[in-house]
């Protein structure tokens, strides 16, 4: 199974639209994953146009009033993945987001927040972050591509763009 990754779009609160190329990125997924400030709900309307896509609320998604779950959990290839925006402070802190993933009981935990992408494995749990297509934070803009299959993960951070630029695969507990 292929997954688009994408987190932090924040349209039109902060930019206009998706740029295109994450269309062209996302053409051929299965499933599209949303972790949260898309700050208005023609952001889903326009990723479910792509494939279905499940979405979670992110600190500025309740400034705008949507009402989005705060956590999502999957069952993905026997993979138990969690969908949460990872307000944690500071921002990106691996410990704070291990918490996330153990009270959701998953072993691999998507998060968005930070504006920057990451692949993290702390203790057995795979931490993700796509970072942002269109508000990045100190680094370029980016989504995420996860192929499922075979009981491995395998994480490649796109920046929008250019090639993928950093891939990990994640075979869970051993």
């Amino acid at each position: 199974m292929l997954i688009g990754v994408i987190s932090d779009t924040h349209i039109p609160e902060r930019a206009s639209k998706i740029p295109e190329v994450v269309f062209n990125v996302f053409s051929d997924v299965d499933m599209i994953l949303h972790a949260g400030d898309l700050v208005s709900l023609d952001v889903l309307d326009e990723l479910q146009k792509i494939a279905p896509t499940k979405c979670v609320q992110g600190n500025m998604d309740r400034a705008y009033g949507l009402k989005l779950q705060r956590n999502v959990s999957l069952e993905i290839e026997g993979f138990k993945i969690g969908l949460n925006h990872g307000e944690v402070y500071p921002r990106g802190d691996t410990q704070q987001l291990k918490y996330i993933a153990m009270e959701m009981g998953v072993e691999v935990l998507i998060t968005g927040h930070t504006h920057w992408s990451f692949i993290k494995e702390v203790v057995d749990v795979l931490l993700l972050n796509p970072g942002s297509p269109t508000v990045p934070r100190l680094s370029d803009p980016s989504v995420m591509l996860l192929n499922i299959e075979n009981k491995k993960i395998d994480a490649e951070i796109v920046k929008i763009g250019d090639p993928i630029c950093k891939a990990l695969t994640f075979e869970g507990k051993k």
